[in-house]
């Protein structure tokens, strides 16, 4: 493998093969991953009895001690869930952003949340889901189908990346409407724990809901990869992109249908956790200072801003253990608030 210096770009090559590498993005990731690991030690640490940082590694380590059962079995499933919920929401917000060329797009906003979460309170209120593991399954199927419902929606000849957001907008008002339908008709014991699941929380989570989840994610690695070659093309206004000769409806197909699957995946294994998706990719991008939103910067900024809140959903009020999705909505709605004024002020 060899490297060639750019301003402010690497270009790495093997064989036949480059990759465009930008090295404040990498500086960037690199420091977000260090905070990170700190943040998951820290969450390991702390609860109703605290650990020593130096026992929390013999316990990751696989050595034998005193906390291994508090550490091991109780703390890190949790926060192993938290972490690939994060990364999931970080990546799926940064692809419908570059879709939609807009900053407040997110799966939280076009739909994808609220499909996930009217499926999952219409069936847990009429009984049809009863056990805990067919949840998942039935947030994944409304979360795909209300992206999907959008995009084709909002195709008239092409993607238009406004409509494409307004649309969204209409289906998440239409959804929520319906998810509250749900709640006021369906069974009074069923519609509460609905309620439960639709604030998004980690508490009791364990490697089952992990282990689908770390799936998606390992078998999207290779299409994030291309999403990142394609940004650069994606960039480009239409008519420049059809002069030069580029496919950007696949492209943007391919995106949008993978920051569904991940966002509505993320759904269900930890139920809507709102604003992560928002948020992220923006603090990644100020963080990077690059022309695209760095996707692997996204992905580690959704999992540090997960497990950070998970942490003081926990320590905040206890012995009471607040939902994650209740802190990230109490961060992620005054920075939304933000970025509208903005915007507005930017004339946009």
């Amino acid at each position: 493998m060899s490297a060639v210096a750019l301003r402010g770009y690497t270009v790495l090559r093997a064989g036949r093969a480059s990759f465009l590498l930008h090295r404040r993005s990498a500086v960037a990731a690199c420091c977000l991953a260090l905070v990170l690991a700190a943040t998951v030690v820290a969450s390991l640490c702390l609860g109703e009895s605290t650990v020593s940082p130096a026992e929390v590694v013999k316990v990751l380590l696989g050595r034998p001690g005193p906390h291994e059962l508090v550490v091991g079995e109780f703390r890190l499933p949790r926060v192993v869930v938290g972490l690939l919920v994060g990364t999931a929401l970080g990546l799926a917000g940064a692809l419908i952003q570059t879709v939609a060329r807009n900053p407040l797009a997110s799966p939280d906003v076009v739909g994808v949340s609220w499909g996930a979460t009217a499926t999952v309170v219409g069936l847990m209120a009429y009984g049809v889901v009863g056990s805990a593991g067919q949840v998942p399954y039935a947030a994944v199927a409304g979360g795909l189908a209300a992206g999907v419902l959008v995009y084709l929606l909002a195709w008239r000849r092409g993607l238009h990346a406004q409509r494409f957001v307004l649309i969204g907008i209409g289906v998440s008002v239409a959804l929520s409407s319906l998810t509250f339908v749900f709640l006021t008709k369906g069974d009074g014991f069923q519609a509460q724990a609905a309620k439960v699941w639709m604030t998004g929380s980690l508490n009791g989570s364990g490697y089952d809901q992990a282990g689908g989840l770390a799936w998606v994610l390992l078998a999207a690695a290779p299409v994030a990869l291309w999403a990142a070659r394609a940004q650069r093309s994606i960039s480009f206004d239409d008519a420049t992109a059809v002069g030069l000769g580029l496919r950007l409806d696949r492209i943007r197909l391919g995106m949008a249908l993978l920051g569904i699957v991940l966002a509505s995946c993320a759904a269900g294994a930890a139920g809507p956790v709102d604003f992560v998706a928002l948020m992220a990719p923006q603090i990644a991008l100020r963080l990077a200072r690059s022309a695209q939103v760095p996707l692997l910067c996204s992905a580690l900024t959704g999992a540090l801003v997960v497990v950070l809140a998970d942490l003081l959903a926990r320590r905040l009020l206890a012995p009471t253990e607040l939902p994650v999705g209740v802190v990230t909505g109490l961060v992620g709605a005054p920075y939304l608030m933000w970025l509208l004024i903005r915007s507005r002020r930017g004339g946009s």
